[in-house]
């Protein structure tokens, strides 16, 4: 099968063929329609510190899809041959403390996909089961493809209840504009994002975001007075990992606020510590989704309306994946979709 894989240790990337994955009594098969792009493959092709850390070459790539399934393994019961799905990439030990206890996304020994075993950038992918998850309402492919980052977004935003607060969001890149999109749908009052690319700020916009603030030329304050915030911002998710951002979010938070930080900082930074304790402000690390609240949450965020159509700004054919990953790299636009059909 055709896949794009990190052949060599080295920056790039290559579309070769590689065998079909084997699968397992507990594994599913699926033909792969659609794949997005996240950071984390950006990292991969780049051959930055990181990736040199984290992946061991060859490695097929990817862990953002949509697809069919075409066949189950033989102690599979409740996945069927022509089932649409996407796949939760976080691949979980099942014996670990958390894991017994129902709390699989805090596993010590989580596995990637598409970083610690082969992905998705690929004509087929096998998962087990319980990492298979089935979409049964309608939903557009390339959608179906993010639910992965969404979920991200979906766990950060709603780590906290946003009826009737005031939410800033500090980053506009495509998960932050998910984030964005369920604050507004959840029912928070402002919500404001914080960026410095204004094609990105302009997404922020489409989404529903009440304020779309450039921090090149203005601050978080000059925002919250603009929306005639009295005593500061109740809920801040950290999108961007940017020691900036979350020095300025603090700043601006009302007394006992709480931030969600989905945001990777590249290295250690130092924070006003005295204004997280005097302030009494909470602060929440999130990573991946929780399995599978948030999945459910996602698939009936959707089923009520929520619009993620202009996250989505960059579809390509995976024969085309060098111009993708550009657009993925270049900080402009949202979410980057390949699609193995063509």
């Amino acid at each position: 099968m055709k896949a794009l894989v990190k052949e060599k240790a080295e920056p790039g990337l290559w579309l070769t063929d590689v065998p079909e994955p084997a699968v397992g009594p507990g594994d599913v098969l699926i033909r792969v329609l659609r794949t997005g792009i996240c950071g984390t493959d950006l990292h991969i092709r780049a051959w930055d510190g990181w990736a040199r850390g984290a992946v061991s070459a060859p490695l097929v790539l990817g862990h953002e899809f949509a697809g069919e399934v075409v066949e189950t393994g033989r102690d599979v019961t409740d996945i069927a041959a022509g089932d649409l799905v996407s796949g939760e990439g976080h691949l979980v030990c099942g014996k670990c403390r958390n894991c017994l206890a129902g709390r699989r996304h805090l596993c010590r020994s989580t596995v990637g996909l598409g970083v610690g075993r082969d992905g998705a950038f690929a004509e087929y992918v096998a998962l087990p089961a319980a990492n298979v998850w089935v979409h049964r309402a309608p939903v557009d492919l390339d959608v179906a493809a993010i639910f992965d980052p969404f979920g991200n977004a979906v766990h950060t935003a709603l780590s906290f209840p946003l009826v009737g607060e005031d939410v800033l969001i500090t980053g506009a890149g495509p998960i932050g504009l998910m984030a964005a999109a369920v604050a507004r749908h959840a029912g928070a009052r402002h919500v404001m994002v914080t960026d410095v690319s204004e094609e990105r700020l302009e997404l922020a916009r489409e989404v529903g975001a009440s304020l779309a603030l450039n921090v090149t030329g203005a601050a978080i304050a000059d925002g919250q007075r603009e929306l005639g915030l009295r005593e500061g911002f109740d809920i801040g998710l950290e999108m961007s990992g940017r020691p900036e951002a979350l020095r300025d979010m603090l700043a601006n938070m009302t007394h006992g606020g709480r931030i969600a930080m989905l945001g990777l900082p590249s290295e250690e930074f130092a924070v006003d510590w005295a204004r997280v304790v005097t302030s009494m402000i909470t602060i929440k690390g999130i990573y991946g989704r929780e399995m599978f609240e948030t999945w459910y949450a996602m698939s009936v965020l959707l089923e009520g309306g929520l619009d993620l159509a202009p996250v989505i700004t960059g579809r390509y054919s995976h024969r085309d994946h060098e111009a993708a990953f550009a657009d993925a790299a270049s900080g402009r636009g949202g979410k980057v979709v390949l699609d193995w059909t063509v």
